[in-house]
């Protein structure tokens, strides 16, 4: 029942066993890692294209996004003001108008890639059946450098035990989002497992829509890609309206894209004192990503 899951898990223990001092061929292996998502990416694209009745499929994948992102975002809000009562996190929060616009590009910038693909993958008439095993290996290889990435992110296992708002904020977005994502696989009368994995993804889109693409097709690729996507947008816009209030429940929501992408918007609004707990809970969820989602796609079957 396993043997899929270590099969694809192999490599990012591999890359975490991995330590780089070199600042250079770290930022080497940063820009490889990039450059491979936007590749795999466009295999996505090209995977939805050759999909039959693509139009169906693609109000299924907008069915599932948005019945995950309402169950998931309302589990997840429910329970991070927790934190914020009972462990409160004071901030210096600042009144800073940020260029929300400039940063919301970037994530268009990914669905570009994916229209992209697909646009090729309709307009152009050649045999699409090598993509998934493209896909599979090129798989393989960003999941070593994103085990390299984890293992050189400056975090010590002292430093995650002792902040103690940043593992609750992680230990809630987990539990919070499981329960959101069995209620959502009720809805949909998906498998239970299928929507724990779907579940699992906590803000990381490429990642996630790689690893559910991979294990149950690209309709479930796609669905995880822009369920992930869309939250990571929706918090950018709700990070500086809460976080002076909630600083806990902003940063719970930002997911794993608290450690990296949402991280200069949680240090401008609120203050220093919000970024080691936004490194440690992104981190946590961020290493757990792989470790989960692999999880429940094997019990998936």
């Amino acid at each position: 029942m396993f043997s899929g899951m270590m099969f694809i898990f192999a490599p990012l223990v591999v890359g975490y066993l991995i330590a780089v001092s070199n600042s250079k061929l770290l930022d080497q292996i940063n820009a490889m890692t990039a450059r491979l998502v936007f590749v795999i990416l466009a295999l996505m694209g090209l995977s939805l294209a050759a999909l039959d009745n693509l139009s169906q499929n693609l109000q299924t994948i907008l069915s599932y996004t948005a019945t995950f992102f309402i169950c998931l975002g309302l589990c997840n809000i429910a329970v991070l003001p927790l934190v914020d009562k009972l462990i409160p996190l004071e901030t210096d929060a600042k009144h800073t108008q940020l260029p929300l616009s400039s940063m919301a590009m970037e994530s268009l910038k990914l669905i570009l890639v994916v229209g992209g693909g697909l646009v090729v993958g309709l307009m152009l008439p050649f045999d699409l059946s090598w993509v998934d095993t493209a896909s599979e290996w090129i798989l393989f290889i960003l999941l070593f450098f994103i085990g390299i990435q984890l293992r050189n992110s400056g975090l010590t296992l002292k430093q995650i035990l002792i902040n103690k708002q940043g593992m609750c904020i992680a230990a809630l977005v987990i539990v919070s989002s499981l329960v959101g994502g069995a209620i959502a696989a009720w809805i949909l009368d998906i498998d239970l497992y299928r929507g724990f994995a779907m579940a699992s993804g906590f803000g990381w889109y490429s990642l996630a829509g790689i690893l559910m693409g991979d294990a149950f097709g690209p309709v479930y690729g796609g669905a995880s890609f822009m369920l992930e996507l869309l939250r990571e947008l929706v918090a950018l816009v709700l990070i500086p309206l809460v976080i002076r209030t909630r600083p806990c429940t902003a940063i719970g929501y930002a997911g794993a894209t608290a450690m990296d992408f949402t991280l200069p918007v949680i240090q401008t609004t609120g203050g220093v004192r919000c970024v080691p707990v936004a490194i440690v809970s992104g981190f946590i969820l961020s290493l757990l990503v792989p470790v989960l989602m692999l999880f429940f796609v094997s019990l998936a079957g």
